[in-house]
Formats: structure tokens, C-alpha cells, sequence
């Protein structure tokens, strides 16, 4: 099972599209998750014309996207427990944050944003995953975001690029 994985859109109801690079790796998955910061539900419509979309909403989005999806979710794909929230609060780092929204559950994986910044390591047997953003890369070098695969082996990896268009 192939899954994108993105955070960070801030997209808004006017002139949204999607990055090239990222459109091309929609065509090819079977689900897609979100991590928050939708900032317009449009960005759920666009993304659902690819495959399943599941996700949270973050600290910028609205009462329409809060009614659509929650502030964290736990699914289960493939044998694997994936634990996703947007990370945001106050005190502590993002990926604290994280992983203390689940710490009675007991994910393999744990996918959050909220940072922008990229990040792919495990803590303990927890695989933490912060896509980065396929759209506001604000002071990274690259735009980013991820991929999954759940199959016997778990495989993951950021993909980035320079040009959003």
C-alpha cells in the first residue's frame, strides 16, 4: 500500500493548485494522508479526486475543515497503527507534542506537521514523520513531503524539490 504524506498546505479557496511534483506522485497512491493546515476545505476536494484522503485539522484551519476532521486520529492499515495530529500547542517541541497525543495508543507511526521542517527517525519503536510542506517551505531550501509504503517491509522517505509549480 503506497501513501502520500503531506502538512502544511495553506492553501486558500482562491487560485489553489497543487505542485507538479506532487500531482505526479497523486496519481500513483491509495490513500493520502494529511497532517492539518488545510486552511480551505478545497484542498480536501482536490486531493480526494486522487484517492481517500484521512487527516486533522491544524491551528489555522477553520470551523469548516474542524467539522470535517479531528484534532488526531489513529488508523490501522495494512498491521500498521498510524497515529496522525497536527502537533501544535504550546511548551515542548513539535514531535514531543506528537508523541504525547499518543502515548496510550501505541503507533508504529506517527505523523504530524505543524514545523514545516521535514523529519523521518524513530523514536524507541515509534517511526515520528513530519512531511514538511509541498507548498510553504518557508526557510528550508526545499518544498517536501512523503511516502509510504505498508507492505512486509515498512519503507519511507521524503521526497523534495525546489520549484512548487
Amino acid at each position: 500500500m503506497k501513501i502520500v504524506v503531506i502538512a502544511d498546505t495553506h492553501m486558500s479557496e482562491k487560485g489553489t493548485w497543487l505542485p507538479e511534483r506532487l500531482e505526479n506522485e497523486l496519481k500513483t497512491t491509495d490513500l493520502i494522508i494529511h497532517a492539518g493546515d488545510w486552511k480551505a476545505l478545497g484542498v480536501y476536494h482536490m486531493l480526494s479526486g486522487y484517492a481517500e484522503v484521512k487527516g486533522v485539522y491544524g491551528n489555522v484551519d477553520g470551523e469548516d475543515i474542524q467539522e470535517v476532521f479531528p484534532e488526531k486520529q489513529l488508523v490501522e492499515l495494512n498491521g500498521y497503527k498510524i497515529g496522525v495530529v497536527h502537533g501544535h500547542g504550546e511548551k515542548k517541541t513539535t514531535d514531543r507534542r506528537a508523541l504525547e497525543a499518543f502515548e496510550r495508543d501505541e503507533p508504529d507511526i506517527i505523523i504530524f506537521g505543524h514545523s514545516h521542517i521535514p523529519l523521518l527517525r524513530y523514536y524507541k519503536k515509534k517511526l515520528l514523520l513530519n512531511p514538511g510542506s509541498p507548498t510553504d517551505k518557508r526557510t528550508n531550501p526545499y518544498y517536501s513531503f512523503a511516502v509510504l509504503q505498508l507492505g512486509r517491509e515498512l519503507k519511507a522517505g521524503h521526497v523534495f524539490y525546489k520549484d512548487k509549480t
